[in-house]
């Protein structure tokens, strides 16, 4: 292989990161050398500091321009042109023919730089919803890949094959798992520990995923209420805890989504209400519409909700998610980005 150098880039989020994760062992299992660009912000570091299938990872010192002010918006921009002119020199020094992009403000600097290197740009947009940077930059993108856009050239998501070797068909449930991302999410955490007592008296177990701020806050308040709950803050093999699981509760960002569809995994979903466009009420949708999971706003939250998932028929709605994604879609990005 000549020049087999590949730049996968973004992130800030669990949900970039697993995309990019996903891409990064797929270029790796074919004999390709990665580089990681992403930034010191957000997760980036927690998930690819220590990856031994990344031959190169750098983490820039950059962030968002969305929802901030004027001097603000001034101040991101020129870190990440500082930034930019970086990547220029990476791409340079290894001869980079090809980046990848999966999102988020950490994506920025060498998704610009690509244009200027002329190197093949390539976009995975996770949700159904495009966001700010995957709008400007899929203008100079080569190909853009989303399971939501009909124009799509390869609509199977990404996601790691491990997930699939998991799949089985849950018909009871026995353990519940909350799932509030990687940052936590304080509505499921609270919603958690309220309807708590009640699977406690139905034998239900729960896994619980707090985030890092309230994880001592709600693991010793399951403890006060004497439940032997499963809590932990954060885990990049957030799988291990999934397959424990027969139903989740969980916010619906896309590879969360994907990920629980992949494993057969009946879910109510409680969209983040301040996400972009509200995607992530759009990501579920796509779901809801086929009747194949339930979705609830952060308001309509109460303890009726949980006799509403005791009635549902868990067998079918397991059965049908696995039909809704495909075991090879990294494989065919791959074959695209790769031609």
């Amino acid at each position: 292989m000549k020049n087999n150098y590949v730049v996968v880039t973004g992130g800030g989020t669990g949900g970039h990161l697993s995309v990019a994760k996903s891409l990064i062992y797929e270029f790796y299992k074919r004999g390709y050398h990665i580089i990681f660009i992403g930034s010191t912000k957000g997760a980036d570091k927690s998930w690819f500091k220590d990856e031994e299938k990344i031959e190169k990872a750098y983490f820039l010192d950059t962030k968002g321009v969305v929802n901030q002010g004027f001097i603000g918006k001034i101040k991101s921009m020129a870190m990440i042109f500082k930034a930019m002119v970086f990547c220029l020199k990476i791409f340079n020094t290894y001869k980079v023919k090809k980046v990848v992009s999966v999102g988020g403000f950490s994506a920025a600097p060498a998704s610009f730089a690509s244009s200027f290197f002329r190197c093949d740009f390539y976009i995975h947009e996770q949700n159904s919803v495009m966001g700010k940077l995957n709008q400007i930059t899929s203008k100079i993108a080569k190909e853009v890949f989303s399971s939501y856009d009909k124009n799509s050239p390869i609509k199977d998501y990404p996601i790691n094959q491990d997930f699939f070797k998991h799949s089985r068909i849950r018909e009871d449930i026995k353990t519940i798992i909350f799932l509030g991302g990687s940052q936590g999410a304080s509505a499921i955490n609270n919603f958690a520990l309220q309807i708590a007592p009640i699977l406690k008296e139905k034998n239900i177990n729960i896994i619980h995923q707090t985030g890092k701020n309230d994880f001592i806050k709600i693991r010793d308040t399951y403890k006060n209420l004497n439940i032997n709950a499963e809590v932990f803050d954060f885990s990049t093999d957030i799988l291990s805890y999934m397959n424990k699981a027969d139903f989740a509760i969980s916010r619906s960002g896309a590879s969360t989504l994907w990920e629980l569809s992949a494993l057969g995994m009946p879910t109510l979903y409680i969209p983040y209400p301040y996400a972009a466009a509200n995607h992530q009420y759009y990501n579920a949708k796509f779901l809801l519409d086929d009747k194949l999971c339930l979705v609830k706003k952060q308001d309509e939250l109460n303890e009726t909700i949980v006799e509403d998932i005791l009635k549902l028929d868990m067998r079918t709605i397991s059965t049908n998610l696995l039909s809704t994604i495909s075991q090879n879609g990294v494989e065919k990005i791959v074959d695209k980005i790769i031609l």
